[in-house]
């Protein structure tokens, strides 16, 4: 089975009452951090639990020294994935609202943890339920408490000093979630500092969608990170972005293109920036 999987609305829909399925609603808003939280109280999939990115996805942000979103401890993630309902055979189902990036985020959380078979992203978020005329829930899920026990798979994270040693590397590809002027530095409105590491490309995440926001097909995938790859393999594939969240959806994507599941550089621009030592570049 792929470790990369979509489900459309009218399948979710169609097992959405199925005995052990688990629903994760992973709405969240950068510039609103509530509102995940209030648009999961005001409508959600039926029999979905809410999963927020910095209270669940998340550990403690230290400041001056990891960044925006870093990992959280897995046995936090583990006591919350159990509390949702979580068993080792579940299968489970992740969505947001916008281009997937949270539930990729929840996607690739599960995978750290050794959870890699039976996980999908609602393809098109809620927009694409949304369109297909299927209905919204106040109520809250029946969730009876899983017995999920994972343990963390560090071979797919890197940490700043890892990434740093390998950079130059000519094996290595490095590719940047981010959208292309923010890579470039002509802008940051989140992060303190502009630029992007040293040796990226751009891969804005949000080309791995078609204008309707479900995911490109694969040959199309394929072809979009082939280029980026060159001839490099993909076993030395690092991805990052603003703080290791929409670096997920392109792991996601690469995955469904084919291709083995990616390191992570989880802390990401916004932990680089941290040490005055790491390099910084402009430009493409």
């Amino acid at each position: 089975m792929p470790i990369a999987q979509l489900i459309s609305p009218q399948a979710l829909d169609l097992k959405k009452e199925a005995p052990g399925l688990v629903i994760l609603d992973c709405r969240f808003a950068l510039e609103d951090p509530d509102y995940g939280q209030r648009s999961y109280a005001e409508g959600h999939i039926a029999g979905s639990s809410f999963a927020d990115l910095e209270r669940d996805l998340s550990g403690t942000v230290v400041k001056g020294v990891t960044g925006r979103h870093p990992l959280p401890e897995p046995e936090d993630l583990i006591e919350r994935l159990q509390a949702w309902g979580v068993n080792a055979d579940s299968e489970v189902i992740l969505y947001d609202d916008g281009p997937g990036a949270y539930a990729a985020r929840a996607w690739w959380l599960l995978a750290w943890l050794g959870k890699r078979d039976g996980v999908f992203i609602l393809d098109g978020g809620l927009k694409a339920w949304h369109a297909a005329g299927l209905p919204l829930s106040l109520d809250a899920p029946g969730v009876e408490r899983g017995t999920f026990t994972g343990k963390q798979d560090d071979a797919l994270i890197l940490s700043a000093e890892q990434l740093q040693q390998r950079l130059g590397q000519p094996a290595l590809t490095l590719i940047d979630a981010r959208a292309l002027p923010r890579f470039k530095g002509e802008v940051e409105p989140i992060d303190p500092i502009a630029g992007h590491i040293p040796g990226a490309q751009c891969a804005a995440f949000t080309d791995n969608l078609g204008s309707d926001g479900r995911f490109l097909p694969a040959d199309q995938l394929k072809q979009r990170f082939a280029a980026k790859l060159g001839n490099r393999s993909s076993t030395d594939l690092v991805a990052y972005c603003g703080s290791g969240v929409t670096a997920c959806h392109n792991l996601f994507a690469l995955c469904l293109a084919g291709y083995p599941l990616g390191s992570l550089y989880a802390g990401s621009w916004s932990e680089w920036i941290n040490n005055p030592a790491h390099g910084i570049a402009l430009g493409e």
